[in-house]
């Protein structure tokens, strides 16, 4: 595949566009939204497949630090002609509404006793604000702040910020940079990692429909640990368009101190320094492109109202390996991914159901996830995606005795327009926090969890 070579601060127009043309039969991922379309004067489709799955050259993009641009520049030069300033005129914007309807099968049980209802029209859901582009010269940025309608505030969402810079290696082509973002893997530019997972809207945790029931109880630091709570930076290099290879650190986010960090261990909050490391191999052939890669993340966190730079921690360590396969055609376009996650954990600081520490400290808990995506002309397709979660026994810490949890995921969408999509999506559990049957004790089912979740995306 051909590399996207940049020239001064910016990649130029000429190449950007050549190399677009020929990658638009490729695939992978980074975010869509329309202020790269205004940036780079190119359409959705040249960095991505359907919304948010990446191309090739939408990868390119994103490693190169979102620095594309198709927009009248100010200009600053020092005396020896280095740029100073390189700062788009009109800043790339833009904006995205999510509006929702969601059912689950059987209603959750009002607390208070009394009927319940079942049925949630979210309107919106959740409307973001973006800044993506360029910031200064071999700077550039993706920033989403969003408004959530299940808590009525805005908040930092997916942040990454990056220098990049282009060099040779072994007479080949080597992409590097440095990223500062706000949590594990929105920096990646696959979908199989956490972050960009598809289908991208999945309701597995059950949030953002009132009532809902509990979501699962386990869930592992890569998956459940949130925008906010941390921060961090570190380097990273893709070489011949074949290799990547990252490592970044991440600290606890200050302003969020008290934040959970995931549903199984609310309250607790990040010590000291966690590493994350990230290597992958991108062959591509024709029209096809396949990923096969591992990352590792480690951190030991404090238990809420204990000193957090001695209190007693709990420790999580996740390896994960991941695999995507992409093919675009001219009309057909189909892709897959899967991750399978194991955390070792080191529960020394977790309260049990009886509120008491519990004793059994050494526990291991593991995600699954299997998807595969269709579409016809980029504007009808759908998706199937199998979901696993499982775990240590530990009657200290489930109810159920594991956390055990899975089921499918089916979706079906719509795309009138590149910047729109119309989806039907149906979650399906065949068992949930470690029971198909009665799991909460009060005679519910796995099954009742059934979620049916209509929505409408736009971004313009």
């Amino acid at each position: 595949m051909p590399v996207v070579q940049r020239n001064g601060a910016g990649i130029s127009l000429a190449s950007a566009a050549a190399v677009a043309v020929s990658l638009l039969m490729c695939s992978n991922e980074v975010w869509a939204v329309p202020s790269f379309a205004r940036q780079t004067g190119l359409a959705c489709e040249a960095c991505h497949t359907v919304f948010p799955e990446l191309t090739p050259f939408g990868r390119q993009f994103k490693l190169n630090g979102y620095l594309i641009d198709n927009l009248p520049q100010v200009k600053g030069m020092t005396a020896d002609k280095s740029e100073a300033l390189l700062l788009n005129q009109l800043p790339p914007l833009s904006v995205q509404f999510i509006a929702s309807y969601t059912k689950f099968n059987t209603a959750v049980p009002d607390p208070n006793g009394g009927p319940s209802q079942n049925g949630t029209v979210q309107f919106p859901e959740a409307f973001s604000l973006f800044y993506a582009g360029r910031i200064a010269p071999k700077l550039g940025g993706f920033i989403q702040v969003t408004w959530s309608n299940s808590s009525n505030t805005f908040g930092w969402d997916n942040t990454d910020i990056r220098f990049a810079d282009q060099t040779t290696l072994a007479k080949e082509n080597l992409t590097w940079g440095l990223t500062f973002n706000n949590s594990p893997t929105v920096q990646d530019a696959w979908n199989s990692t956490p972050a960009w997972r598809y289908p991208f809207n999945q309701t597995t945790s059950l949030a953002g429909s009132l009532p809902s029931p509990p979501p699962p109880s386990g869930t592992t630091q890569l998956d459940g640990i949130g925008n906010g709570t941390v921060a961090g930076g570190g380097i990273y290099g893709f070489w011949n368009n074949l290799v990547y290879a990252e490592f970044s650190a991440y600290g606890a986010s200050p302003h969020n101190i008290s934040a959970p960090l995931n549903s199984a261990f609310n309250g607790e909050v990040v010590q000291g320094v966690s590493p994350y490391g990230r290597i992958a191999l991108q062959p591509t052939w024709g029209r096809n492109s396949l990923e096969v890669g591992l990352v590792y993340f480690q951190d030991n966190v404090v238990a809420a109202g204990q000193n957090v730079t001695s209190g007693t921690t709990n420790g999580f360590r996740d390896t994960a390996l991941d695999a995507q396969y992409q093919f675009i055609g001219d009309d057909n376009i189909f892709s897959a991914e899967a991750i399978y996650i194991y955390e070792k954990q080191s529960l020394n600081a977790t309260p049990g159901l009886s509120g008491a520490f519990i004793t059994q400290t050494s526990n291991n808990l593991s995600t699954f996830r299997l998807g595969a995506s269709y579409f016809y002309q980029r504007q009808w397709g759908g998706s199937v995606g199998y979901f696993s979660t499982s775990g240590s026994t530990n009657n200290q810490l489930y109810i159920n005795g594991t956390p055990n949890t899975s089921g499918w995921a089916l979706e079906l969408d719509y795309l009138p327009w590149q910047n729109v999509k119309l989806a039907a999506q149906l979650i399906l559990y065949s068992k949930f926090n470690g029971a198909s049957n009665n799991y909460d004790g009060t005679g519910r089912n796995a099954s009742g969890n059934n979620t049916l979740y209509l929505f409408a995306w736009l971004a313009f």
